[in-house]
């Protein structure tokens, strides 16, 4: 699902009071800085496609806010293989970095919790980005003993996003 240019974000249903471009520049923010220039895809739906991702993969009959699905790690590749980066193309003998994977975003979970946390959808949506790249990287709350609180903590500052899903649910 990846373009040629980097991560995409697609939009099942035009989003009424939400900036696609701006949705997508951030996508393109963080494949850059969070993931090393390691493209991956986002789709922003509604809880009932949220709800059948997460029967299907995860044996869970329930709509949620934010799901990932990492792809593969690396593959070796021939010594001239080129690969993006950030936007620019550079060789690396014998290793081709693979997209990361897929994230899927309820957007009426996102409009939601906004209300709810008090600030914009957009920002709402990009919390729930982040969050589910940080999964794609490798990185589980359930289980790897605040890595990820403090990752997820340490960009929402560097990106100016307000508190997190794991700090939501810890306080």
């Amino acid at each position: 699902m990846s373009s040629s240019d980097g991560s995409t974000v697609i939009f099942r249903r035009a989003p009424a009071g939400l900036r696609p471009k701006s949705i997508q520049d951030f996508a393109r923010q963080l494949e850059r800085e969070v993931a090393k220039g390691r493209a991956f895809d986002c789709l922003i739906t509604g809880d009932a496609e949220l709800r059948r991702l997460n029967r299907r993969f995860r044996g869970r009959d329930e709509a949620t806010d934010v799901l990932s699905f990492p792809a593969g790690k690396l593959k070796h590749a021939p010594p001239s293989a080129k690969l993006k980066h950030g936007g620019a193309c550079f060789s690396l003998p014998g290793i081709e970095f693979e997209p990361l994977g897929d994230i899927a975003i309820s957007l009426m979970r996102a409009r939601a919790q906004a209300r709810r946390f008090g600030h914009s959808a957009g920002n709402e949506v990009r919390i729930l980005m982040l969050h589910g790249l940080l999964h794609l990287m490798g990185l589980d709350h359930e289980s790897d003993g605040g890595r990820m609180a403090r990752a997820e903590k340490r960009w929402r500052a560097r990106l100016g996003l307000p508190a997190g899903l794991i700090e939501r649910v810890r306080a």
